[in-house]
């Protein structure tokens, strides 16, 4: 009975969005859609380190909106998260986890703080905005974390990134089975190149190959189908013919082969 009474209070709270990386890229393609796509959501809690991008969206969404300026990677940052999820007791509808990025280069030649880096954000802070937020989800709630293509194949150039990439993929596969009972449904998001933001900052140390600028994706179709993905409880989302054979085929070639391939 106490477990009822629960539910049933929870269906009395504030329905909420919990989307990080939101200033940018695909982060604030999911807060455009989840705004104007899904009716039952009352607020969208917008997490990103550039407030004036994160405020830029307030008005023009039919949701209300709540700017968290901070570094989901900083400890003390994320209590600031956590006071706001037990103060005010929402029921979290959905979780994007998009804050991410990557650099290209050889490891040992980029810097240490981006390779580190890369592991604090792309892993490591979105494990613990995960840990905070779902013990305010409720039966039929999302979690949607954003992959990538990347995590299929080792990447030469594009190590640490890859291998980030690969964590999230595992860990949101073993997640979703946790909380299968639970009725909260993990999908992992595992796009090609998409055109945003992301390689502006990618190619600040070195050039993408010629290859992954011809499969570059609308961020808009990605997300969509992230979402429509999401609500079909589908644990993996992957946008598009090319980056589906993409997977198939890195399950059935040798690594090693495709990895020469790649770099030649």
């Amino acid at each position: 009975m106490r477990a009822v009474r629960q539910i049933i209070e929870r269906g009395t709270y504030m329905k909420i969005a919990v989307i990080t990386g939101a200033s940018s890229g695909m982060g604030r393609e999911a807060a455009v859609q989840i705004g104007n796509r899904l009716a039952g959501i009352e607020e969208i809690w917008l997490l990103a380190r550039r407030r004036e991008r994160l405020e830029e969206l307030d008005g023009r969404l039919p949701a209300k909106i709540r700017c968290f300026a901070i570094d989901v990677t900083c400890e003390k940052d994320r209590k600031k998260l956590k006071d706001a999820l037990d103060t005010e007791k929402p029921d979290v509808k959905i979780l994007v986890n998009a804050a991410g990025f990557g650099k290209i280069g050889r490891v040992g030649e980029l810097d240490i703080d981006t390779e580190c880096g890369m592991v604090r954000l792309n892993c490591e802070a979105l494990c613990a905005v995960t840990h905070l937020v779902l013990p305010h989800m409720s039966p039929n709630s999302r979690i949607v974390q954003f992959a990538s293509a990347a995590s299929f194949l080792p990447q030469p150039k594009f190590a640490v990134y890859a291998a980030t990439k690969s964590f999230v993929l595992s860990y949101s596969r073993a997640l979703g089975a946790e909380l299968r009972g639970r009725r909260i449904f993990v999908t992992a998001v595992c796009p090609g190149p998409v055109d945003t933001e992301f390689f502006d900052i990618a190619e600040t140390t070195d050039q993408i190959p010629l290859y992954k600028r011809l499969v570059m994706a609308d961020p808009r179709k990605v997300v969509k189908k992230a979402l429509r993905d999401s609500y079909m409880g589908r644990p993996v989302s992957i946008y598009g013919i090319t980056m589906k054979a993409f997977g198939l085929l890195c399950k059935v070639v040798p690594h090693d082969f495709l990895m020469y391939v790649l770099k030649t």
